[in-house]
């Protein structure tokens, strides 16, 4: 699903104009990168958990030279399904 096929779906879902769906959908998406960025997690009841998680450095190898690297300690975004979203996508 595209960023418009998304807005769109939420707009007739909620019954409001295209515009005030994607402003809806941005504050959404912005909300849970600043709860990333403070260490924050967020929970939605029912849906599941949203959470930044560090990978640790670690060695790697170049797959065209075969040499190892280092690859840097990164932040990734997690998300965690709740049960009733599991139990409704395997019914």
């Amino acid at each position: 699903m595209t960023k418009n096929e998304l807005v769109g779906k939420v707009a007739a879902d909620a019954g409001v104009s295209a515009s005030q769906a994607e402003a809806v959908v941005g504050a959404l998406f912005g909300a849970l990168t600043d709860a990333a960025k403070s260490g924050d997690k967020v929970v939605w009841p029912g849906f599941g958990t949203f959470q930044a998680k560090t990978r640790p450095a670690r060695e790697g190898r170049n797959p065209g030279t075969g040499a190892t690297i280092h690859i840097p300690e990164t932040k990734v975004m997690h998300f965690g399904p709740a049960a009733a979203l599991k139990a409704a996508l395997n019914p």
